[in-house]
């Protein structure tokens, strides 16, 4: 009994694990993708480098926030909710019971949207752009391992800096889609009227809780994404 007991008590510590898992693929691909379309089509227009990879990046980041909100939605519904410990529902049928309660729209399966386009849209913008701008400035090194590590290095502090910048973003999407503080009563509504309630409210640190985890998370995870893309995509060129 005390194993079985065990065993849901940290079950939980996985609630809305299967969201995020379902949305990691395409949410990657469409980075990516439309980040390399973006750059393309901003070759027609006379932009700086800079300027043409932070915009691309930045609509790289709108583009994936339209994919993974409603992933989202139902991740933070359930590891939010705390009758889903004993209830435990499939992630589908409480995506169902959002739809059905609330419908597709921005109190329902996109809620957040804004802050979601904010956090992705803003990330991805420092991302990339400072990631390509500043690996551009340094000379490229003949040694194969110094090479890696001056790219992984760059893609770190890309990580970390763009993690820095959207958390207020992720705050803000997180006090939206997540319990409302009264039940009943919506107080966190709107991307930038929620961070100037917390701000008021809280103080300008709490715009920024989580943000260590964010940082250990993204920051080597952001250096390994680049590395991993930029070798497969110059692998795919020279043998396709």
């Amino acid at each position: 009994i005390k194993s079985f007991y065990f065993s849901k008590r940290l079950f939980g510590f996985y609630k809305g694990i299967l969201p995020p898992i379902l949305a990691e693929t395409p949410k990657r691909a469409v980075k990516f993708f439309t980040f390399e379309q973006y750059k393309k089509l901003l070759g027609y227009v006379s932009l700086s480098p800079a300027l043409t990879f932070a915009i691309a990046g930045l609509g790289s980041g709108l583009t994936e926030a339209i994919v993974v909100n409603p992933f989202e939605v139902v991740k933070v519904g359930l590891q939010a909710n705390r009758n889903t410990f004993t209830e435990q529902p499939s992630t589908m049928s409480y995506a169902k019971h959002i739809i059905k309660k609330e419908g597709l729209g921005l109190q329902g399966l996109n809620k957040g949207f804004t802050a979601t386009l904010g956090r992705h849209g803003v990330f991805n913008m420092v991302y990339f752009g400072f990631y390509y701008n500043v690996k551009n400035m340094i000379p490229v090194n003949k040694d194969p391992t110094l090479e890696f590590l001056r790219k992984f290095g760059i893609g770190l502090l890309s990580g970390t800096i763009a993690s820095v910048i959207n958390i207020p973003f992720d705050v803000a999407k997180s006090r939206i889609q997540g319990p409302q503080p009264v039940p009943g009563e919506i107080k966190y509504r709107t991307c930038f009227k929620t961070m100037a309630t917390v701000y008021q409210e809280e103080g300008i640190l709490a715009l920024y809780k989580g943000l260590l985890p964010k940082i250990m998370r993204l920051g080597p995870g952001g250096a390994v994404m680049l590395l991993v893309y930029e070798y497969t995509y110059s692998w795919l060129q020279e043998n396709w």
